[in-house]
């Protein structure tokens, strides 16, 4: 069983913190015997969304987590995360080699944007003081760098597109123009809700105009790869009105402080055992203090000051489970074949969890699975209720299921 095939993109321009927060980010909380993923593409990695774990619900004292990690208590589910390399103004025309970074994020679910909160790192990339540059101005170029990438991908074959699908009858036109952009990850769904908030879904595609096709493709961008805003050295006192103000200019996007510096060095110390800490957590404890000279007592004072106590958590662990939970709004659930233990056919208690989409029916869960599963499905068995449920039964967050099929 495979886990998670959600890609998140990590982009912004140099010099902001970008590598440290997608090294902390995927710096692994324990060591992993058969790690998820093994195989990683250059400058991929994986992450891990934080849920408490279901056997703690269910009064279970421990599981058997196999296709990702138990933390006491807590489960962190694998899914894979992507660098981009630093954009610069006019990335999407090619300048500093963008355009190949930017085409690494069509298979991209959702984009974590990383901004310089502090106002410290200039159009170019280049560190300059605190305060110099304004971190609305970066998310706008960011943004726009982007959707004129994606613009210049869809309407460089846009009259032939639309007229053929104009032209064949296609009674489903949604459908047919995912299907022309399914290079970019964009499917039906993203189709279906950027024609409807445009208003173009009544429109033949052939009469559009340019306008109107930059709208739609703002659109459809929003859909297929929304954005969460990473403001990251939210440690630096001059991010904290900056972050205020990031949150007034775009409303309709997460923004989240994120200090990536201080989550890399929780991390580090908790591995080397120094600190007992879990990605995400709202403070640490030290358990070796013989390991704990005075210039790292000092940094983790200032972490604890400036970041955990300002802001509730170093922010990187909170940014993976906004574009994945909120965002993305994906559900966790666990499949097993004992409904009464919880456990698989190797009496492994809860070893596997599925992130699947918030409405997926037990057929399609079964089809996650295998697809003989799904084709001879016959019925599911809601382990927590002992409830049998048919095909249709839209599975709910932490649900523990049982598939019944016709052929295992």
């Amino acid at each position: 069983m495979e886990p998670s095939n959600i890609l998140i993109g990590v982009v912004g321009k140099t010099n902001v913190g970008k590598s440290t927060f997608f090294t902390a980010a995927t710096e692994a909380p324990a060591e992993i015997g058969n790690r998820p993923f093994v195989t990683i593409e250059p400058n991929v990695g994986v992450g891990y969304v934080k849920k408490r774990c279901v056997h703690v619900e269910l009064g279970l004292d421990h599981c058997d987590a196999a296709n990702s990690l138990c933390l006491e208590g807590w489960r962190m589910i694998p899914v894979k995360m992507m660098d981009v390399a630093g954009l610069v103004p006019g990335a999407h025309q090619g300048r500093g080699l963008g355009n190949r970074f930017l085409d690494n994020l069509r298979r991209a679910d959702v984009l974590l944007l990383v901004v310089d909160a502090s106002g410290g790192t200039s159009p170019e990339g280049v560190p300059v003081k605190p305060g110099s540059y304004d971190p609305v101005e970066e998310v706008k170029f960011i943004i726009e760098e982007i959707d004129e990438w994606m613009y210049g991908i869809i309407s460089k074959d846009w009259k032939k597109t639309a007229r053929t699908i104009d032209t064949s009858d296609v009674l489903d036109v949604p459908g047919a123009l995912a299907q022309r952009l399914s290079g970019l990850s964009i499917r039906k769904s993203h189709v279906v809700k950027a024609l409807e908030g445009t208003g173009l879904s009544s429109k033949k595609l052939s009469n559009w105009t340019p306008e109107e096709l930059r709208l739609f493709i703002k659109a459809v961008r929003k859909a297929s790869k929304p954005i969460v805003i990473v403001a990251n050295k939210a440690d630096i006192p001059i991010a904290e009105e900056n972050i205020k103000r990031l949150k007034r200019a775009f409303p309709g996007i997460p923004v989240i402080p994120v200090s990536a510096a201080s989550e890399l060095l929780l991390r580090r110390l908790a591995k080397e055992g120094v600190i007992k800490y879990i990605p995400g957590d709202p403070d640490f404890e030290v358990i070796d203090a013989s390991k704990v000279d005075s210039r790292t007592e000092k940094l983790l004072t200032l972490v604890r000051e400036r970041v955990l106590k300002k802001y509730g958590s170093t922010g990187v662990q909170q940014a993976i489970n906004t574009a994945v939970l909120d965002v993305l709004k994906m559900i966790s659930v666990y499949p097993v074949d004992d409904p009464n233990k919880y456990t698989d056919k190797k009496g492994r208690i809860l070893p596997d969890v599925l992130l699947v989409p918030k409405g997926t029916t037990a057929r399609e869960l079964a089809y996650k699975i295998h697809t003989d599963l799904g084709e001879t499905f016959l019925y599911a068995i809601n382990a927590k209720t002992k409830q049998r449920v048919g095909e249709s039964y839209v599975l709910q967050d932490n649900d523990v299921i049982k598939i019944v099929a016709a052929k295992r």
